[in-house]
């Protein structure tokens, strides 16, 4: 595929797509012990992926990413089954509504409403942790905002890496690494962003989770580069985290760019997808009750 040509606001959609897709095609091959099977939850679709080490019990719902106008389970499925292989679990990678042709909020209600078919069939909140890459994992905070505000059970932690959580582009990152990311540039941001918020504010916490209240979350680990010009994006995430009083963990890996778990051949990669599943697999184990003393 073709190297992206430079992004303009007449950029026409196809061609934004087409940028995104030769994104994805660098993730690598898909592990071969992956199995994928398309699926619909009530009103939403998507995919359960599953390894050899998948359990069962242990549930990721995962947001794949895109700039919220491209993407697919498809195309993410190379990093969705690390993932999953690492941290010993089932995911559901959700098929959520794009832009244009679906604004906001519809991803983030496309979320809400996996989140509930996935209770709803006796799936215990417990053992769900939210994920996401790119505006996948800014997704995952904006729907566990949802989640919180609609007093639904909440889910065992959230997890991101390299997310895209401030759609009013004001990270010190966005210019500081403007230059080094090899991935992403201002226009293309922009204009994504654009095409998902018509004419909503880019600075509501829906669509930019950095400007939320995280009261109540459940624990956090946030994982990016840090030549990636989204660096800060995943540094203020903890700052609300910490604010909050919720435990977090956020990780810039150094000399890293843009989502580069996929890449499996760089030891950083591993070491990242290994801490990743080790956070999923710590929170979502079972708890063992502690039997009352006989009575004498």
């Amino acid at each position: 595929m073709a190297k992206p040509r430079a992004v303009e606001a007449e950029t026409d959609i196809a061609e934004l797509r087409r940028q995104y897709a030769y994104l994805s095609e660098r993730f690598g091959a898909v592990p071969r012990d992956g199995v994928f099977e398309p699926v619909s939850l009530g009103p939403v679709k998507g995919e359960w992926v599953r390894t050899k080490t998948s359990s069962p019990s242990r549930l990721i719902l995962y947001f794949h990413g895109g700039g919220y106008i491209s993407g697919s389970p498809e195309t993410h499925r190379a990093l969705i089954a690390k993932l999953a292989h690492a941290s010993e679990a089932t995911a559901f990678s959700l098929q959520y509504r794009l832009a244009p042709e679906f604004a906001f909020p519809a991803a983030v209600r496309d979320g809400l409403d996996a989140y509930r078919q996935l209770i709803a069939r006796g799936m215990p909140a417990s053992a769900i942790v939210l994920a996401g890459s790119g505006s996948g994992g800014g997704l995952a905070f904006s729907v566990m905002l949802a989640i919180r505000n609609a007093k639904l059970p909440m889910p065992a932690g959230c997890l991101a890496m390299s997310p895209w959580a401030d759609l009013t582009l004001s990270g010190w990152s966005v210019l500081q690494n403007a230059s080094k990311d090899t991935a992403l540039s201002w226009e293309l941001l922009f204009v994504s962003a654009r095409h998902y918020l018509k004419k909503a504010p880019p600075a509501d916490s829906y669509a930019s989770p950095v400007f939320a209240n995280f009261k109540d979350f459940p624990p956090i680990m946030v994982h990016a580069g840090s030549l990636e010009m989204l660096r800060d994006d995943a540094s203020r995430l903890g700052d609300r985290a910490a604010e909050a009083g919720v435990p977090v963990s956020v990780e810039i890996y150094d000399g890293m760019q843009h989502c580069f778990q996929a890449h499996s051949a760089v030891p950083e990669a591993k070491v990242s997808l290994q801490r990743l599943g080790q956070f999923v697999r710590q929170r979502t184990a079972p708890r063992i009750e502690t039997a009352p003393a006989a009575g004498r």
